[in-house]
């Protein structure tokens, strides 16, 4: 089953000219709602996007800035921590490459950064999406979190010692 895609903003092929287009993009409350339950996040009060999208000679490439006003869930307490998110984008859109089955695909270091189309156009929502998904901390803590993990019997990591054949190492590499 293909899930839908929650922001989807797509600029056909055909429309982006030999110079470069301003594209500004903002989700809408539907958009942003299921991007809530894509990232499980806490709320999602805005996603905007400024690009800059020009044809090179690799593809389609986007380049601009996103901004997002969210909340994520605290890893220790579960209570929403406020973000604002300004992150950088830059994205080159390549075509779909053509693979046998059980062929594997090498990426270069310049790949990463990269997203797949097919057809006739590319998705600038979703790579809006996308650069959200990977621009969120993946473990938020709010302010009282320390309170709670000390509460807990957690201590801090300038708080634990070595033990056993571990406890003279420290001192031996001090003395270096």
């Amino acid at each position: 089953m293909v899930n839908p895609v929650e922001f989807s903003h797509v600029v056909k092929l055909d429309e982006i000219g030999a110079g470069a287009s301003r594209i500004s993009l903002s989700a809408d409350l539907n958009a942003r709602n299921g991007l809530i339950a894509r990232f499980d996040l806490a709320g999602l009060d805005s996603l905007d996007a400024d690009l800059e999208v020009s044809r090179d000679v690799k593809g389609v490439l986007a380049i601009g800035k996103i901004r997002a006003t969210l909340s994520q869930y605290c890893i220790v307490t579960g209570n929403p921590v406020p973000v604002v998110l300004q992150e950088p984008m830059v994205i080159r859109f390549v075509p779909e490459p053509v693979v046998k089955a059980n062929t594997e695909i090498e990426l270069e270091a310049d790949d990463c950064d990269s997203m797949f189309y097919d057809g006739q156009g590319i998705d600038l929502g979703e790579a809006v999406s996308q650069t959200l998904g990977l621009a969120l901390d993946p473990y938020p803590r709010s302010p009282d979190a320390q309170k709670h993990l000390r509460a807990a019997g957690v201590k801090a990591e300038d708080e634990v010692e070595p033990l056993g054949a571990l406890a003279g190492l420290k001192d031996l590499l001090a003395k270096k």
